[in-house]
């Protein structure tokens, strides 16, 4: 039964340096001891926030998520990887081959040719991390740091990484993986417009499952706000470049905290105290280690630690050009570099002396190659002697370790005792109809807080509208207002579909940050698509009715009121058929402008071959397929004929039929005379009165012949259905967020 604790842990815990972490441990595994569980853990981060920045956090009711009846224990996980290897082959750059030119190759290796080469980024890296650890990989720019993290967090694709990772010794399944960790990236991916608290909140939503409260989500937002040291941002707004918000730091912890609001056991993080101040990355650090103590393993990278965050951490491991010059605990260094013939210093920072020695030694004929293979010797002669403190903890399957954790509180993702570790967690923690309601509701929350970006679309649709209505303003029913009607078509039409061009950026800017929930199944791409075509629809609905109330009337278009209903559903038909192909471009290209590009090239040839330039049987028959696959044929057609369908409608009378051609600017008493000659020719009479021309004429005369109305309406609203299918798969291929 979940329950709220109040929990009162010592500040004095917090002063535990990492040689004392063994000790720790042991009594963690004493006799009657109750596991603390992750909030009673970062409850302490309060203390030590208060000890660094003087800044007070209140004590706060954690949520314990285990069964009151359930005495947990500490049963720990094991992260093995085994001689992973990974490489990429380049482009050779066109310059003379290094033994001409007296120097060495960067990017040698193997596999190279003409044209390619190849560029070793993992050359046999082993390794193990343990839950209640924090392993840093360090190294300079280019040394392969951020590539172990994605090999670790099953980012790099299948085949092009050799090598095992094992949890407890069992081959961990991408499916399995995604759903007891997460992956905090290098770069905060939040929305901008949404508070602190909300940010939470919707992580919660959609990695908590739906068994579990509101109340009690709640609680755990609280009690990670609290805990986080973000009680005094919570109702800030995150930010960005045009918006004031939080700070670096807490955009860190953030970005920490809407990771781990399900309690992950494996945690993996890309240079989490980058761009931070030292107090800022210290509480990030901070954090990360209270994460640990819960039970989880922490992976991170780091670039240069400072001397207090080495005391947080447990395992190092150094790279260089994708090699390992150093795998062990931080009191190692010292003896590690003495022995190797380059001792610290006394009172310098050990990674620094440890990275400045890498540095030079990478510049030196022979390279790292010497510190490699002593750290391979070494390795294997502190081996033997347990040199690593614990031993490896064998005796637990992979389904018993998890089963213990759940119990515990951790990965509260709605487990189930299954047979098998794969299917005791589900894929994903709620249901499709909830993930789109949540994701509706975050997609609203943050427009709505930014009205300038549909005010501005409203306005540009507003002002066409504007300007078409005034130049064609109550056109009459003459053979020049038949050709006006025409021409007021054509513009409207593919107007619609040039100002949907806006959306296409919405996605750009989102990429990013549905490819980091989406990679550890926070909800289905298909629930992301529906809910993202349900936030367009409003929008669409008063751009629609707006341009459509300005125009019809003062135009004078014909129909009533009816004709009025069907001009309006074909305008929103066409926005939402509009929406959907930038929607779906914007899945495709990788940039903005280039999108822009592509879109506006792409209208203007459906706009070309929509039949009002050209008729369609004056189409070139290599080029009719491409009339059939415009977007403004269908809505340009329909619009004609909701004009022009009246049958009894007359839009040239007697001399009328002069009026576009040369004879039209003769003096009307020679006009009738010619038309008398022409009746007298046809043997019937036509009178100046005489209907010569009516609504279906001209709908025959433009070609439109095919499809009733209602049927180019439907085939309009399918093509919308179409591209949001097409936009669909492109997130299902092209956003799996791993390397080739």
């Amino acid at each position: 039964m979940s329950r709220i604790v109040a929990e009162d842990i010592s500040p004095a815990r917090d002063s535990l340096s990492f040689y004392d972490r063994s000790q720790t441990m042991e009594l963690a595994e004493a006799p009657g001891h109750v596991s603390p569980t992750l909030g009673q853990l970062l409850k302490c981060v309060g203390d030590v926030r208060k000890e660094v920045i003087g800044d007070e956090t209140p004590v706060h009711q954690v949520l314990d998520l285990s069964d009151a009846g359930v005495e947990p224990r500490p049963l720990p996980f094991v992260l093995s990887f085994n001689n992973l290897t990974y490489s990429v082959k380049i482009r050779r750059k066109m310059r003379l081959p290094s033994i001409l030119r007296g120097g060495r190759s960067d990017l040698g290796g193997a596999g190279e040719n003409l044209f390619t080469q190849t560029k070793v980024l993992l050359n046999d890296i082993s390794g193990e991390a343990r839950d209640g650890e924090i392993m840093a990989v360090l190294g300079a720019s280019g040394s392969g740091k951020s590539t172990l993290i994605d090999a670790l967090a099953n980012r790099i694709a299948k085949g092009s990484l050799k090598g095992t990772v094992t949890l407890n010794g069992e081959q961990l399944e991408s499916r399995l993986l995604k759903v007891i960790s997460a992956y905090v990236m290098q770069d905060d991916l939040l929305f901008p417009m949404l508070t602190v608290e909300e940010t939470l909140m919707f992580a919660a939503e959609f990695r908590l499952p739906r068994t579990l409260s509101k109340s009690k989500k709640k609680m755990r937002v609280q009690a990670l706000i609290d805990q986080l040291g973000l009680r005094n941002a919570a109702k800030t707004v995150i930010g960005d470049e045009g918006h004031r918000g939080v700070s670096g730091g807490e955009r860190r912890r953030v970005s920490i905290g809407t990771d781990i609001i399900h309690d992950p056991i494996i945690l993996f993080l890309d240079e989490p105290t980058s761009g931070l101040d030292s107090t800022s990355a210290f509480m990030v650090v901070k954090v990360l280690q209270r994460i640990a103590q819960s039970g989880s393993i922490v992976i991170m990278s780091v670039h240069q630690p400072s001397y207090r965050i080495l005391g947080l951490l447990d395992r190092l491991i150094f790279l260089s050009r994708g090699q390992t010059v150093f795998s062990g605990s931080p009191m190692t260094l010292l003896q590690f570099f003495s022995d190797f013939g380059h001792p610290i210093p006394e009172n310098e920072n050990r990674t620094e002396f440890a990275l400045d020695l890498i540095r030079e030694l990478e510049g030196s004929p022979g390279g790292t190659k010497a510190l490699v293979e002593f750290n391979k010797s070494w390795q294997s002669t502190k081996r033997s002697s347990q040199i690593y403190g614990i031993p490896s903890p064998h005796n637990l399957s992979l389904k018993e370790a998890i089963s213990a954790s759940i119990s515990r509180g951790k990965l509260v993702s709605g487990a189930t005792n299954d047979a098998s570790p794969t299917s005791m967690v589900p894929t994903f923690a709620n249901p499709f109809y909830i993930e789109m309601a949540v994701l509706s509701k975050r997609s609203f929350t943050n427009s709505r807080r930014m009205p300038e970006l549909f005010g501005i679309r409203l306005c540009a649709v507003m002002v066409t509208g504007f300007i078409l209505a005034t130049m064609f303003w109550q056109l009459d029913n003459s053979p020049k207002g038949v050709q006006e009607r025409l021409g007021f078509f054509a513009f409207a039409m593919s107007t619609t579909f040039y100002t949907c061009a806006e959306a296409l950026p919405v996605f750009l800017q989102e990429r990013y940050i549905f490819m980091r929930e989406t990679a550890y199944n926070a909800y289905r791409r298909s629930s992301y698509v529906l809910s993202h075509s349900l936030t367009a629809l409003p929008a669409l609905v008063f751009l629609s009715f707006g341009f459509a109330a300005l125009t019809f009337f003062a135009v004078g278009l014909d129909g009533g009121l009816s004709g009025f209903v069907f001009y309006y559903l074909i305008i929103f038909a066409s926005f939402w058929a509009g929406s959907s192909f930038v929607t779906f471009l914007s899945g495709v290209v990788p940039h903005v402008m280039l999108g822009y590009t592509i879109v506006v090239a792409i209208l203007a040839y459906f706009l070309l071959f929509s039949g009002f330039f050209i008729n369609r049987d004056r189409i070139p028959a290599y080029w009719i397929w491409f009339h059939y696959i415009s977007l403004v044929k269908y809505p340009y057609e329909a619009v004609l004929q909701n004009e022009f369908e009246d049958a009894t409608k007359c839009f040239v009378r007697g001399v009328q039929i002069f009026d576009n051609s040369p004879l039209g600017e003769v003096p009307a008493p020679l006009k009738i005379k010619l038309l008398g000659s022409i009746s007298s020719t046809l043997g019937m009479n036509i009178s100046s009165t005489t209907c010569v021309t009516t609504g279906t004429d001209i709908l025959q005369q433009q070609g439109i012949t095919d499809l009733s109305k209602w049927n180019c309406l439907w085939v309009t609203v399918a093509w919308g259905f179409f591209f949001r299918t097409l936009f669909y798969f492109c997130l299902l291929l092209g956003s799996k967020n791993k390397r080739s």
